[in-house]
């Protein structure tokens, strides 16, 4: 497995003996740290878990998306009535409005007789006009519990419904989640890429995202050497993210891979430093409780030969 920084090249089955030294003693030092504060450790995990249950049960989280629709050029008329272009399979207004597609133009159009009353555009009464499908500032389109936005996805755009009664969500029963282990608690060594790198990361729906890279996390767990690459999210400059699958992955864990976000490294991204890794804080992404989620996959050199046994459990409504 080979991993190009700048004109280095790190080749893991080749590390130094004297390497691996530093790095197993530098990766006793969180679990060292946990077990001098266990209580404190132990709080700090089931808050963040309760958290994480809370954001994902919330009106708006993943378990309420019901609905991806591809628009078409032209024309989309969208409602819970059959003759819509896009059915909406919820309670809804017969007929909501219609989406335009015209080249990188996306507009909202009033339906016979107008928008039906109290839908609204970011959180004032529905007017027509262009909607913004960024990533990070999607114009949402709202009707009591119903949120809709338009997002691009391989050039091209979808509808992306969200019902804050959906079954998925009023059925919710909680999470499941390995027991809290202190020994997946690592530091790694942070080796960043200069400059950063640009990687074509694999989706769900079969397209890709170029997501920025700055370095390398190279880390000891279970006595073995193992690289991780983690991404910028959306623009985000304070924390990384990354996007991994280990062998748990076919058994007791979400199929698709998991998702760990940290803080940056000990000196920042530009420069060497370390960066503890805590994989009972590993999560997993939308697509464990939807299929109309759009979820970024593990890039190969993130598909590590390891049993992580921490974090969260395949998801069972």
């Amino acid at each position: 497995m080979r991993y190009r920084t700048g004109g280095v090249v790190l080749v893991a089955a080749l590390l130094a003996v004297g390497a691996n030294r530093v790095i197993a003693q530098s990766s006793a030092t969180p679990a060292a740290s946990v077990a001098g504060d266990a209580a404190a450790w132990n709080q700090s995990l089931s808050d963040w878990r309760t958290a994480r249950e809370r954001e994902l049960d919330a009106p708006d989280g993943w378990l309420t998306l019901v609905g991806l629709e591809w628009l078409k050029p032209g024309i989309n008329s969208f409602g819970a009535a059959a003759d819509n272009a896009i059915p909406i399979h919820a309670q809804a207004p017969a007929h909501i409005g219609m989406i335009t597609v015209s080249g990188a133009t996306v507009q909202l159009l009033a339906p016979a007789g107008g928008f039906p009353p109290d839908l609204k555009t970011n959180g004032a009464p529905a007017r027509e006009g262009t909607l913004s499908v960024s990533n990070t500032q999607p114009t949402a389109i709202t009707w009591h519990g119903l949120s809709m936005v338009v997002l691009e996805r391989g050039n091209r755009y979808a509808l992306r419904i969200k019902d804050a009664d959906s079954p998925t969500r009023t059925g919710f029963h909680g999470l499941h989640w390995y027991a809290p282990d202190p020994t997946y608690v690592v530091t790694a060594r942070w080796i960043p890429y200069n400059p950063p790198q640009v990687e074509a990361i694999p989706t769900a729906i079969g397209t890709t995202l170029n997501m920025t890279s700055p370095g390398v996390a190279e880390f000891l767990l279970k006595g073995k050497v193992y690289l991780l690459e983690p991404v910028l999210e959306g623009g985000a400059n304070n924390s990384l993210f990354f996007i991994l699958r280990d062998e748990t992955s076919q058994t007791t864990t979400y199929g698709g891979g998991r998702f760990l976000t940290t803080g940056l490294p000990s000196a920042g991204l530009t420069q060497p430093g370390s960066l503890t890794l805590d994989f009972n804080r590993l999560y997993n992404p939308p697509c464990a409780y939807t299929p109309y989620a759009t979820c970024p996959l593990p890039p190969e050199k993130n598909r590590l030969p390891v049993d992580i046994q921490a974090g969260e459990q395949r998801y069972t409504p």
